[in-house]
C-alpha cells in the first residue's frame, strides 16, 4: 500500500517533518519513504491511500492497562464510598474481577481494543485478572486483539487473595500462554508474566512464580501504588517493596512496575541499577486519590519511566497532558515536569518498552524497515510547528478526535473515522445486555467483601 498525500512527523532523534511525502508499506512494515512523484514510480500498481495532507505519525503504545475494567463504566458501588485506595480494591477492583466469565472477558477487551483504535493507540501492554475464569483468559484477550488488528502483549495477574488453587492456576496461565507467544515469535501478540503486588504475594509465591518464569521474560506488577503495599511488605519481610522483588528476582530489564508512587531514594536506584521499568499512569493516580509519582526524580536517576493508562481510555496525549499538568499543580511550580520530558517518555520510552516484546523491526518511529503502524492526525496548528516545538504542540493542540485513521502492521483498522475490524455499535449492544449479568454477580460478591 502506497500512503500518498502525507506531511510526516517521523519521530526519530531528528524530530523530522517531511513535508508531501509519501510511506510504501510491504509485509507490515515501512518499505520506503519519498517524494510522492517518486515512490508512484517506484509502485505504480499499489493500492493508494490519499492522507489528503494530514499529518501521519506513529501509533501511540500505552505500556500499561486493564482491558478488564471496561464494566466498571456507570456501575455503582454498593455502601459508603470508598474512602482509600485499599477500601478502592476491596470495594470495586476485587468483587469486579470475580464476577468476570468468559463473555465479559472477550467483551471487555473488544470494547478497550475499539477505543484504543478510535484513539490513535496501537499498542498496548495489558494486565488481566478474572480469578473465576483463569484458564484460558488469555486466549479469550488474544483473540479479541487479533480480531482488532491491534498490536497488544499479555498477562494474567498473579496472586494470593483468592486461595492456593487460583495462586497455582494463574502461574500455569502465565506460563502456558508465554510459551504458546515464543512458538510464533512474529505474530502481534506478545506475552509477560502478570503479577498483582506485593501486598497480596507471600515469598513462597514471588519464589514460585520467579522458579516458573520461562527464559528471557519478565514480570508485569503494581509497585508502591498506596502507602499500604510498602508497609504491607515491611511486615512481612523487613524490606521495602522494590527491595524486597529484587530479593526475589523479579527486577530487570524486562519487568515493567507499575505506578513507584511511594518509592524512596534507595528504590529508585534499585530500579535503575536492575534497568528495570517504570510506567506512570496520572488520571487513575488521580481519580484513586494515592498520590502523585516522583517521576522527575526517577528520570534524573535514570529510570526509563512509560505512560500508561490503567484502565482509563486509551488517549495517551490526554494520558500525557494530565501528567504535565499533575506535576505543576502538586508541586505549586509551573517549572516541574517540562514537556520535552513527557514527549520523551511518550515517543522515546514507550516504544522503546514495546519494542522489547516486538524485537523483529522498529515501534514508534517513520523510517524504512519500522513496523507499519501509523495514524493520519487532521491537525490544523495555528502558529508554526517545528521539530523545537512539536512536544508543546502535542499537549496543547494534539487531540485523539483529530485521528481519522489508524493502521497497525500495514492493515487500516480505522479510515475517515470508521472502524473496520470492530463494530462498535454491535459490542456496545452486546454488552449493554451482558452487563446487568455481571453487575449482578459482582453485587453478590461485593456483599461478601
Amino acid at each position: 500500500m502506497l500512503i500518498t498525500n502525507a506531511t510526516l512527523l517521523t519521530l526519530d532523534p531528528e524530530n523530522r517533518i517531511l513535508e508531501d511525502q509519501a510511506l510504501y508499506i510491504e509485509n507490515g512494515k515501512i518499505a520506503a519513504i519519498g517524494p510522492e512523484k517518486a515512490l508512484q514510480a517506484w509502485y505504480p500498481d499499489s493500492e493508494t491511500l490519499d492522507a489528503r495532507g494530514q499529518y501521519v505519525m506513529p501509533g501511540n503504545v500505552c505500556a500499561h492497562t486493564h482491558f478488564y475494567g471496561a464494566f466498571a463504566r456507570g456501575m455503582a458501588i454498593p455502601g459508603p464510598a470508598p474512602k482509600d485506595f485499599p477500601d478502592i480494591l476491596q470495594k470495586l477492583w476485587w468483587p469486579l474481577d470475580k464476577a468476570l466469565d468468559p463473555d465479559a472477558i472477550r467483551l471487555s477487551a473488544q470494547i478497550m481494543l475499539a477505543d484504543a483504535i478510535r484513539n490513535g493507540t496501537t499498542t498496548l501492554i495489558d494486565h488481566h485478572a478474572s480469578p473465576n475464569a483463569i484458564a484460558g483468559s488469555l486466549d479469550v484477550i488474544a483473540e479479541a486483539v487479533h480480531q482488532s488488528g491491534l498490536r497488544a502483549v499479555l498477562c494474567y495477574e498473579v496472586t494470593d487473595r483468592d486461595g492456593p488453587e487460583r495462586t497455582r492456576a494463574g502461574i500455569e496461565e502465565n506460563v502456558r500462554f508465554i510459551q504458546s507467544r515464543i512458538s510464533n515469535p512474529q505474530s502481534r501478540i506478545s506475552a509477560t508474566f502478570g503479577v498483582h503486588a506485593s501486598l497480596t504475594l507471600s515469598n513462597s509465591t514471588l519464589d514460585a512464580c520467579r522458579n516458573a518464569v520461562p527464559e528471557r521474560t519478565g514480570f508485569h506488577i503494581h509497585v508502591a501504588e498506596h502507602e499500604a503495599d510498602e508497609y504491607d511488605s515491611l511486615e512481612k519481610s523487613g524490606l521495602r517493596v522494590v527491595d524486597r522483588l529484587h530479593k526475589h528476582g523479579l527486577l530487570g530489564p524486562r519487568t515493567i512496575l507499575a505506578h513507584c508512587i511511594h518509592v524512596d531514594a534507595a528504590e529508585i536506584a534499585l530500579i535503575n541499577e536492575t534497568d528495570t521499568w517504570v510506567t506512570h499512569q496520572p488520571r487513575s493516580n488521580m481519580n484513586n486519590g494515592v498520590g502523585v509519582a516522583p517521576v522527575e526524580s526517577l528520570l534524573r536517576a535514570g529510570v526509563r519511566v512509560c505512560l500508561g493508562t490503567d484502565g482509563f481510555p486509551h488517549s495517551m496525549w490526554e494520558e500525557t497532558r494530565f501528567a504535565y499538568m499533575l506535576q505543576k499543580a502538586h508541586h505549586r511550580d509551573p517549572r516541574r515536569m517540562p514537556g520535552n520530558l513527557l514527549f520523551d517518555m511518550l515517543v522515546g520510552n514507550n516504544p522503546a518498552l514495546a519494542g522489547i516484546f516486538f524485537p523483529d523491526a522498529p515501534l514508534g518511529i517513520l523510517s524504512e524497515g519500522a513496523h507499519a503502524d501509523l495514524i493520519f492526525v487532521d491537525y490544523h496548528p495555528h502558529t508554526p510547528l517545528t521539530p523545537g516545538n512539536l512536544p508543546w504542540h502535542m499537549i496543547f493542540g494534539f487531540h485523539e478526535s483529530m485521528v481519522t485513521t489508524t493502521i497497525c502492521g500495514g492493515q487500516v483498522l480505522m479510515q475517515d473515522h470508521k472502524l473496520l475490524t470492530l463494530d462498535e455499535a454491535a459490542l456496545a449492544a452486546e454488552a449493554r445486555e451482558l452487563a446487568p449479568k455481571v453487575w449482578a454477580r459482582y453485587e453478590k460478591f461485593a456483599a461478601k467483601m
